[in-house]
């Protein structure tokens, strides 16, 4: 649960600053559509390699838990 919520941080906090670009006019109107496709696609993909990595330790750490258990996990 505690990832989610640092996503969603994560998200809150790029939308603020897209939107404060936007209404500064930093970006330039013509540009707004590029720009934006290419910043939803960073963010997806850093999101994506995230859960990964999260994923990756949460199943190594059940793994460990459970053969402190003296459950067989099988090979790794």
């Amino acid at each position: 649960m505690k990832h989610v919520l640092k996503l969603f941080s994560l998200l809150v906090v790029i939308s603020a600053l897209w939107i404060g670009l936007l209404q500064a006019s930093i970006i330039p109107r013509s540009h707004t559509w590029l720009v934006s496709f290419f910043l939803c696609f960073d963010v997806l993909l850093f999101m994506s390699n995230y859960c990964n990595a999260v994923s990756l330790n949460d199943i190594a750490e059940a793994k460990d838990f459970l053969k402190q258990k003296g459950v067989d996990v099988g090979s790794d």
